[in-house]
């Protein structure tokens, strides 16, 4: 491989471009690829997501969208980025646990702690053994440094956390899809412009991006029919835990950590930033949670009560519900860029108080829907 980088560099061309292209191309072509085999395997296996009272499908769907983005991030990394699996040694172990633990969900359903005791040891795997924690608050509340415990505890509940809060947001199509490739555009870009020691994370958000979009060609497919797909559990808490993994080392980036030869950035808003790129799965999950407690429902008994379904319910296609979540997604990450030389505790209030009017405004529509149809 060094070889190859000093060709091509004595040629002119820059090596990150050539990986970020073919990490693009090969991830989305992988997936694309290899969606149509599992759909034909799920068919011919009864291997289906059968819809129920909260399913917003009325057909059988096959569901394990998720092994395709799976084999098309692992292998594609694995070449173009293959620094990060140096340097975050857990990463690809991790992975292979959330493939095991997803496709037996989405085959079998499993009870809830079992699925939660898999994603704690992933979250201790890459918190303890590759050392990708969360290390300051750079001021919330007050704090700063975090103790080393008190750091690898709330790193393994927001590793877990965010897991969990990215499957809840996949209820419609396109949604979870759309949401993590801006999500990973996002970073990528953050990434690109912190300069060439983060250029790995770089090709593996690149990565993300291909496969995704290899997967949403069959999620949006208007109609069951043909090679439709779900990426079901597997392909959710996979996602999840990426995006968890980029936005923790975004946030400890701008940690002063001594490295040699690596320059040191300054933003002390960067877990508002982070918090902001996030919004919708934090804030699904924290207003439905809300919601239970107010009401004294059970925090485990699912519902319809998330955004996507709000908007399903005033009538709108999955496709026109997705992007409004998503556009009012970027409006609220436009908002955090234009303030984010903003105290770090005023803005994170600022972007909490826009994502949350977002998540009050389906509620707003459906009660007036409703007082005017009596």
């Amino acid at each position: 491989m060094d070889k190859i980088e000093h060709l091509l560099n004595s040629s002119g061309i820059h090596i990150f471009y050539v990986k970020v292209i073919f990490g693009f191309v090969c991830s989305f072509l992988v997936t694309f690829f290899s969606i149509p085999v599992i759909v034909k395997i799920s068919r011919r296996k009864n291997l289906m997501d059968e819809p129920g009272s909260r399913s917003s499908h009325i057909r059988k769907i096959p569901n394990l969208g998720g092994i395709a983005l799976f084999y098309a991030i692992c292998i594609c990394a694995s070449v173009f980025a293959y620094e990060l699996f140096d340097i975050y040694r857990f990463l690809f172990a991790s992975l292979v646990i959330l493939l095991y633990i997803g496709v037996m969900d989405d085959i079998v359903v499993m009870r809830a702690y079992k699925k939660l005791i898999a994603q704690i040891i992933v979250s201790i795997l890459i918190v303890v053994g590759s050392d990708v924690r969360i290390r300051s608050f750079f001021g919330i509340m007050g704090v700063y440094e975090l103790n080393y415990y008190v750091s690898v505890i709330f790193s393994v509940l927001t590793f877990i956390f965010l897991i969990n809060a990215f499957n809840l947001i996949d209820g419609i199509d396109g949604l979870a899809g759309g949401y993590s490739v801006i999500c990973s555009a996002l970073f990528g870009i953050s990434y690109y412009r912190l300069g060439p020691y983060n250029y790995p994370v770089v090709v593996l958000t690149v990565v993300i991006i291909g496969a995704v979009l290899g997967f949403l060609y069959y999620n949006l497919k208007r109609t069951p029919r043909g090679n439709k797909i779900f990426m079901g559990d597997t392909g959710s808490m996979i996602l999840g835990f990426l995006l968890a993994f980029t936005s923790i080392l975004f946030i400890d980036i701008f940690i002063d950590k001594h490295l040699p030869n690596v320059p040191r950035y300054h933003l002390m808003s960067a877990p508002a930033i982070a918090v902001a790129v996030l919004i919708i799965p934090i804030v699904d999950t924290l207003y439905v949670m809300i919601q239970r407690i107010i009401h004294r429902k059970s925090l485990f008994i699912a519902d319809r009560n998330h955004i996507h379904h709000k908007l399903i319910d005033l009538g709108l296609t999955h496709r026109r519900a997705t992007l409004c979540i998503i556009c009012y997604y970027l409006l609220v990450v436009l908002l955090a860029y234009f303030l984010r030389h903003t105290e770090v505790n005023k803005l994170l209030i600022i972007i909490l108080l826009a994502g949350f009017s977002g998540a009050l405004i389906p509620d707003i529509l459906l009660k007036f829907k409703r007082n005017r149809a009596l």
